[in-house]
């Protein structure tokens, strides 16, 4: 995608109201579903007893580390750094682009609840990919980014439970 093309994109978004909302505020729920969730989660299964809950714990904690650290010494350019634009969201972050951090989190927290309940992870996996979408279309994060978040969140989730059985 060349900066023409990324600029025709953010246009077209801002032209369909729907869409605009959907980027700008739905991007902003769809993040606080999963942040919500999670420590509610938590306290379910610690209430309940579940043996492994502990894991559901470690697992994402450990996987937000090394994704993190992974970003860090990457530091691949955002969309709007690249192109010298300005995202539909507000957004000031220099770099850390590469992989997608929020989508990462959903991932790892759906992959955390569908390894315990898997009806509830899959409702979370479909917010995941929303939550991806918006990402792109605000311009905060390019394709790749999302769609390395979210297999890496899979990818750590699944080697982060299997590692515990």
């Amino acid at each position: 995608m060349d900066r023409t093309e990324y600029i025709k994109k953010l246009d077209e978004v801002r032209k369909r109201h729907w869409l605009f909302v959907f980027v700008t505020k739905g991007g902003k729920v769809l993040t606080y579903i999963s942040y919500v969730f999670y420590p509610c989660f938590l306290i379910y299964l610690f209430c309940k007893g579940v043996p492994d809950a502990w894991q559901a714990v470690v697992v994402p904690a450990a996987g937000f580390v090394i994704l993190s650290v992974f970003r860090y010494f990457l530091n691949a350019p955002r969309p709007y750094e690249v192109f010298d634009t300005k995202p539909l969201v507000v957004k000031n972050t220099k770099g850390k682009s590469f992989p997608s951090r929020h989508v990462f989190s959903s991932f790892i927290i759906a992959f955390t609840a569908w390894w315990f309940y898997p009806a509830i992870g899959i409702l979370l996996g479909i917010c995941g990919c929303l939550l991806a979408v918006t990402r792109v279309l605000a311009g905060v994060h390019f394709r790749k980014d999302v769609i390395a978040g979210a297999l890496s969140g899979i990818g750590l989730g699944a080697l982060g439970f299997l590692l515990f059985l």
